[in-house]
């Protein structure tokens, strides 16, 4: 089966006067037809230059980007992709529903049913109420929601999100999700990038973790909880005169790192003890993970993260 996207030994430099930067170092992955792929790192990582090199908006670069089997130099390539920055420009001053209009005359995509199916889309990111508003007198939330609707409408078969997530409150975040998870059940493949790692969780296949240009690991969430399954991290208010154990996290707040044969006797010895249990959870997760590489560089990320899928 022909990827939907794929990227093998791709390396990309930036040259000025002063410095030079290697911005993607040997970076290889691919994602499938009907799979998430989310792509973290910190600022300055290589996110935006992978993006703009999938886009074909950066071109001189070493190694084979392909779309859906054909290069991403190729402007044919492109078809069937749709791409939200993390700042929309809009021309603000349309509405939402000729907004979603111009993309489907753009992508030539032709319905009989072209209005309500723009219609449709607006529903379904809850911004019909606002369809014949210009966009200049909207939120940023808003924008956000119509710039999404505007990729969905064309029925893409990839869909590249950064930050999908930026400026929407809980109940957009909410409907965003649901609806990519629906459009990856029916076979349509996303790679976005995000800081809202909790979200990469919960919706994600697989995500890659670039640092410093070099794509470190590509891995599942699951599989990369279940390589330290029996550890879990307890954080709990101390009662007065509690000998308490652990990282301070703020006054009278503390996490403690431990494993699961040893779980239910701290527990135990918590509630006994009249202590607040605030939370338990698996010792490791994506912000674990990101903030362990952050603190201590490539290394610890590889030695966190034994194999590449």
């Amino acid at each position: 089966m022909t990827a939907a996207l794929s990227f093998t030994a791709v390396n990309k430099t930036f040259h000025s006067r002063r410095k030079t930067v290697e911005a993607l170092r040997d970076v290889s992955f691919e994602v499938s037809e009907g799979e998430v792929f989310g792509f973290i790192g910190p600022n300055g990582a290589g996110k935006s230059t992978t993006i703009k090199v999938m886009l074909d908006i950066i071109s001189n670069y070493e190694g084979e980007v392909q779309l859906y089997g054909v290069s991403a130099r190729e402007a044919r390539a492109r078809q069937g992709v749709a791409y939200v920055p993390e700042t929309p420009a809009l021309y603000d001053q349309f509405t939402p529903l000729e907004i979603l209009q111009m993309g489907l005359a753009m992508y030539g995509v032709r319905r009989n049913d072209a209005d309500s199916w723009c219609k449709e889309w607006l529903e379904r990111f809850s911004i019909g109420h606002v369809a014949d508003r210009r966009i200049r007198l909207l939120s940023k939330g808003t924008v956000q929601r119509v710039a999404l609707a505007h990729a969905m409408v064309v029925s893409p078969k990839l869909l590249v999100l950064d930050e999908p997530l930026s400026g929407l409150d809980p109940v957009g975040r909410k409907d965003v999700v649901e609806i990519l998870t629906e459009y990856k059940r029916q076979g349509g493949a996303i790679f976005l990038t995000s800081h809202v790692l909790h979200d990469v969780e919960r919706i994600a296949d697989r995500f890659g973790f670039i640092h410093q240009g070099r794509l470190i690991t590509t891995r599942s969430p699951r599989d990369l909880v279940s390589e330290r399954a029996d550890q879990f991290i307890v954080r709990y208010q101390a009662s007065a005169g509690f000998s308490a154990t652990g990282d301070a996290i703020r006054e009278g707040e503390y996490e403690h790192e431990l494993s699961q044969v040893e779980l239910p006797a701290f527990v135990s010895r918590l509630n006994e003890a009249g202590c607040r249990i605030l939370t338990v959870k698996p010792a490791i997760s994506l912000e674990t993970v990101f903030f362990k590489i952050l603190e201590s560089g490539n290394a610890m990320g590889e030695q966190l993260i034994t194999h590449r899928q």
